[in-house]
């Protein structure tokens, strides 16, 4: 079952019945670029892209994204506890952070009352160049449980546990859907704590890539966007996923 809302996501969610959600996978606008809170008001399209060098220029810039640390504390805690009453007892949520709001997007999941469980990361082998400075390579996930996370070791035999870093390159800007896009293969690794079949929610779907590795890996989908472009994008790519599954089928 594939599910597409266009909207504000914590309007959308009232269409969401509790409980019912496996995972919740999300890559929200994080708010951040620079160094000092100044630099977080610049458009997307500047913190993000180069229009000489970096194909992704061309897209679209997306809202939400010029939060200080406080707002995005807040908002970040009202969305997290709104999505935790529609994900079912003991299911699981991810949420992609850069560094600087680490510390903010871990406060706003145990605020909104998920267990933290971990942060894992997303190795992307590339970083802007500053010489002589550690290189800022890596992107994070942080992981959460509605409630206990029991194992039952005796089913679990033989079962090994799934990769704390993925080393995955990024998707080139100039074959980029959206500014900030994530690779389907990496999204696709993310899913497999998902039970097979289950239902992933991504409430701010962006381009559509989550939901093109739900499709890919048999699970349903919820997604939701804001922006009409997006959001035509996201429709548009998840119906080529179905399409070639069927194809394939």
């Amino acid at each position: 079952m594939i599910r597409l809302l266009h909207g504000d996501c914590l309007a959308m969610l009232k269409e969401v019945e509790p409980g019912s959600v496996d995972l919740i996978l999300c890559d929200p606008p994080y708010s951040s670029g620079g160094t000092h809170a100044g630099d977080r008001k610049a458009s997307t399209t500047a913190k993000y892209t180069d229009n000489d060098f970096n194909g992704a220029a061309r897209l679209p810039a997306f809202s939400g994204d010029n939060m200080d640390q406080r707002s995005f504390t807040a908002f970040m805690r009202w969305v997290c506890s709104e999505l935790r009453q529609k994900t079912r007892e003991g299911g699981i949520l991810e949420m992609f952070v850069d560094w600087r709001n680490l510390p903010a997007m871990t406060d706003a999941v145990q605020m909104a009352g998920w267990v933290w469980r971990g942060v894992v990361v997303w190795d992307k082998g590339i970083s802007r160049n500053q010489p002589g400075r550690f290189r800022n390579d890596c992107e994070f996930v942080v992981w959460c449980s509605n409630g206990d996370l029991p194992i039952d070791w005796k089913a679990a035999k033989g079962t090994k546990a799934l990769p704390g870093v993925y080393h995955v390159p990024i998707v080139a800007p100039k074959q980029r859907f959206h500014q900030t896009e994530k690779p389907v293969e990496l999204l696709e690794s993310l899913l497999a704590i998902c039970p097979p079949g289950g239902t992933v929610l991504d409430a701010f779907m962006g381009s559509g890539s989550t939901g093109v590795a739900a499709v890919k890996t048999g699970r349903s989908f919820i997604g939701m966007e804001l922006s009409d472009q997006y959001f035509d994008t996201a429709t548009k790519r998840i119906q080529e996923a179905e399409d070639e599954l069927l194809n394939d089928f």
